[in-house]
């Protein structure tokens, strides 16, 4: 597992106390989730792009709901691997027990890194590639060994 969550310490008061680590390792869930959202949303806009090209504009639309799906799945996936309700773990905790928090996304601006990652190689494909509907030059014979046509 790449983030593992952070938890918090119970008192004998009944309160509940994390490090300045612990604070920290809320934003790396979300930091790997951006990084994984880089990775996957490249990896489906270059596929898109290579199978989907003829679509048109269109290729984008698919581009985003897959890279959504995708954001959506693994966010599921976190949540569902982590160690389960929050609240209820915590009333029965004794106090000195570390009770971790639940695997999910804090930062929901984090689920637009998937699709936005996921539509730059189908831009750059689609502005910097050869455009299909240019007729291709022709090309020239070449002169055969020293005789040229007149």
């Amino acid at each position: 597992m790449l983030v593992k969550p952070p938890a918090y310490e119970l008192n004998s008061n009944g309160g509940a106390t994390t490090s300045e680590r612990g604070l920290t390792e809320f934003i790396a869930a979300d930091a790997w989730f951006c990084v994984i959202g880089l990775v996957v949303g490249v990896l489906i806009g270059i596929a898109a792009w290579r199978w989907l090209r003829t679509l048109g504009w269109s290729v984008v639309l698919v581009v985003v709901v897959c890279a959504v799906a995708s954001a959506l799945m693994c966010w599921l996936v976190g949540y569902r691997l982590g160690p389960g309700d929050f609240s209820a773990r915590l009333a029965a905790a004794q106090p000195g027990d570390l009770v971790p928090i639940p695997l999910t996304l804090r930062a929901r601006a984090s689920l637009l890194t998937w699709p936005f990652f996921a539509v730059i190689p189908v831009l750059l494909g689609s502005s910097l590639g050869r455009d299909e509907e240019e007729p291709r030059p022709l090309r020239r014979r070449k002169a055969r060994s020293g005789h040229e046509s007149q």
